[in-house]
């Protein structure tokens, strides 16, 4: 079995990849069973939660990304309730991103507050968090080390950083996340990490209809693309491809308390 521990199938282009039913199928005909998708923001978490009801091979994510502008605000009671939903299994897709924003002119506190908000659910609620960082790393996890989300772990999603990153993540309890990047020609310094991390520590996604790895780079991207993502680690560290998979899927469902 491979996991698809981040994708956002709520957003897939049905003209170009069918119904989400469609998309699930063809998921596990390349043996992706098992499927994380991702709200952004409140407007979205409806139809994220009804696909996790919908399909059991399904399972949420509720929270509110660093890109969304800072009108877009919810309470603590609000992100409580839905997020209390059995088939949410996580806080995210949260974190900072400075790439999108001049930070130079604009205060930046208020994705703080919106980070530190999310952490204080995830541990009110004891559910992981997955975390989106872009310019923004030190900052990042200086706040998560300071929030304590240590109690709970967590993802760094879509992971492009340094070696030296993903050892300060994991020791406050994080698994280290790598997408359709790493199969890219150009990613060399990230083909290095991937060949680094420790292999109880790795997880794979897609995070489509984003970043498709090749061979389908441009393309739409999908679950079942999880797949290419495991046969690049498996050739990186010279390791079986059932041996990759069957880490990953163990990682996965030990982060978040799954059968």
């Amino acid at each position: 079995m491979i996991v698809d521990s981040h994708c956002h199938l709520n957003i897939l282009p049905e003209d170009k990849v069918g119904s989400v039913a469609d998309v699930i199928e063809r998921a596990k005909e390349l043996g992706v069973e098992r499927i994380l998708c991702v709200a952004i923001n409140p407007e979205q978490w409806p139809a994220v939660l009804e696909l996790a009801d919908t399909f059991p091979e399904v399972y949420a994510a509720i929270g509110v990304h660093p890109c969304e502008e800072p009108s877009v605000k919810v309470t603590d009671e609000a992100l409580l309730a839905a997020a209390s939903h059995p088939k949410v299994i996580a806080i995210g897709e949260i974190g900072l991103d400075y790439f999108h924003f001049n930070v130079e002119e604009q205060d930046m506190t208020w994705q703080h507050d919106r980070l530190r908000q999310h952490v204080r659910i995830a541990k009110q609620l004891q559910k992981p968090v997955i975390i989106h960082t872009r310019n923004s790393t030190p900052d990042c996890l200086d706040i998560l080390k300071a929030s304590g989300a240590d109690e709970v772990g967590g993802i760094m999603h879509c992971f492009v950083e340094d070696m030296d990153t993903a050892n300060q993540a994991m020791e406050i309890g994080f698994y280290i996340s790598f997408s359709g990047i790493v199969t890219f020609k150009n990613a060399t310094d990230l083909k290095a990490v991937a060949q680094q991390v420790p292999l109880d520590r790795l997880l794979v996604e897609t995070d489509s209809p984003y970043l498709a790895p090749m061979p389908y780079r441009g393309k739409t991207n999908q679950p079942g693309y999880t797949r290419y993502v495991v046969e690049e680690i498996a050739k990186l560290r010279d390791l079986p491809f059932e041996t990759v998979a069957e880490a990953t899927t163990e990682n996965f469902n030990r982060l978040f308390k799954l059968a």
